[in-house]
């Protein structure tokens, strides 16, 4: 039986996914019929991003399966006509990205690289920092990207700290849980890594209260999602110095409004959001695993769980 396949994301993309996902689905020995135009009611599995149009699931009666291409999913989740399961993207190139992102800005943080590239104005300050054994970073949020960028930087020999909803274990991270563990790991947090979903329960970790937290000086990367942060809160923390430094890369408004506080403020990097991105190549492979699976019954990977939101 052959599997039919609509692809609804944007057009640019398909043809780049459509060789990908054919080639992987032969190789997988799935049959299957892959289109951007597929009458609803026989469509068994959507690859799906929110910015390709498709929003009423209600037609699409002998769906299977509604398969991402993002690895976030708040925008998704709330959609009370999809009703059959949903996958996230779970991408070793996102992973393998954003793990790079993170660990070169922690590094420059780390290094004290901003002032010898912004220039020391003629004066001779040999501000040597600490072995990474010495500086202590904090990883909110140890899903698939936060774990392994916690990883990657307790290899480096950084003292990292994570903070999870549920208990984890990471080798060479504290793996810290529960609003007690976030409290100790924000106050040991030299350099915070924010990668937490978007949910309601994480709208707004970091106010007034938990910046208040974090050792003075501390410094701040939000790869993750803008809503992790209350900006009112963040701009007060950087004018009264308890925050030194913020890069941020993802924001509550996308693109970044030109009047945006954040891209004049003097301890505010801002990146466009250009953390990580899902790769075709690798994103592909996942697709069509989990097509594979549904065709076979071994069961969907990488399944969201309505009620938590991711």
């Amino acid at each position: 039986m052959t599997a039919n396949i609509l692809f609804s994301a944007r057009p640019a993309l398909w043809p780049v996914y459509r060789p990908l996902l054919s080639r992987g689905l032969e190789e997988a020995g799935v049959a299957a019929a892959l289109d951007t135009d597929l009458p609803p009611d026989e469509v068994d599995y959507v690859v799906y991003a929110p910015n390709g149009g498709l929003w009423d699931f209600t037609p699409f009666t002998r769906l299977k399966a509604v398969l991402s291409l993002w690895a976030g999913v708040e925008t998704i989740v709330p959609n009370p006509t999809l009703t059959v399961p949903l996958a996230r993207m779970v991408d070793t190139g996102l992973t393998e990205g954003m793990t790079e992102w993170v660990t070169g800005h922690v590094l420059r943080y780390h290094l004290g690289m901003d002032a010898h590239i912004r220039g020391l104005d003629g004066q001779w300050r040999q501000d040597v920092p600490p072995l990474a054994r010495g500086r202590r970073v904090t990883v909110l949020g140890l899903g698939a990207l936060g774990a392994a960028a916690a990883s990657t930087l307790a290899r480096l020999n950084f003292d990292v700290s994570g903070w999870s909803r549920s208990p984890r274990e990471i080798d060479g991270v504290t793996c810290l849980h529960g609003p007690q563990g976030l409290e100790r790991a924000l106050s040991t947090a030299e350099i915070l890594v924010l990668l937490l979903p978007d949910t309601p329960a994480t709208e707004n970790t970091l106010d007034a209260h938990s910046l208040a937290l974090l050792p003075r000086g501390a410094r701040i990367l939000n790869p993750g999602r803008g809503a992790l942060i209350d900006d009112a809160a963040l701009l007060a923390a950087l004018n009264s110095g308890q925050v030194a430094h913020a890069t941020l890369d993802v924001f509550r408004t996308e693109p970044l409004p030109p009047e945006h506080p954040y891209w004049a403020h003097p301890q505010v990097t801002v990146t466009p959001h250009i953390a990580s991105e899902t790769r075709p190549e690798t994103a592909a492979q996942v697709i069509v695993e989990n097509i594979r699976r549904g065709e076979t019954g071994d069961g969907f990977v990488h399944l969201v769980d309505r009620d938590l939101g991711y």
